[in-house]
């Protein structure tokens, strides 16, 4: 009788954990939306900032956009939209995490892939950029606007920057 005992109260804490695990697991699930329905104010703000970005408001844009991601972070298109005002910013290192954001969302965005190439492009990652537009012609199936402007911009090569030299005859400060 007293095996029986012991043995029951060795198990009984074991699988009360497991009960308890299983019904939060699948209290949890049944509470998640399906990724398709983005949250309304999520949605609002990302409207929002896509006007102060029209409008020339970085700043703005930039912190409504943000607010739009911190209430649903599947609001793919807010990231691809804070990629864009990066981008516009002259930041195309942050322009090219943003739109990774998005592709993890949805790796077949073809707005996020031509933004991606394009910072890529801009940061001299030629290479890089002609993955995404291999992947961009993979998708379209036929005429395909976002793969001949990031061929169009791969051509063109990676923006000129100068670098400040300093003159050999300058007299140095003392």
């Amino acid at each position: 009788m007293m095996f029986r005992l012991e043995t029951i109260m060795r198990f009984s804490s074991v699988a009360l954990a497991a009960a308890l695990a299983t019904v939060s697991l699948s209290a949890s699930l049944g509470a998640q939306r399906p990724d398709d329905q983005i949250d309304a104010r999520s949605l609002q703000l990302l409207e929002q900032g896509k006007a102060e970005r029209a409008a020339g408001r970085y700043d703005a844009a930039t912190d409504t956009l943000e607010t739009a991601v911190a209430v649903d972070p599947r609001n793919r298109q807010a990231f691809v939209v804070l990629a864009q005002v990066a981008q516009a910013r002259g930041l195309p290192g942050k322009a090219i995490r943003l739109y990774r954001e998005a592709l993890l969302l949805e790796p077949g965005d073809r707005q996020a892939l031509k933004g991606q190439g394009d910072a890529l492009v801009a940061k001299g990652a030629i290479a890089q950029a002609k993955v995404n537009l291999g992947k961009l012609k993979t998708l379209c199936k036929g005429p395909c606007p976002e793969a001949q402007a990031l061929a169009a911009e791969i051509a063109k090569g990676p923006p000129i920057t100068t670098a400040q030299v300093a003159q050999k005859d300058a007299p140095k400060p003392e």
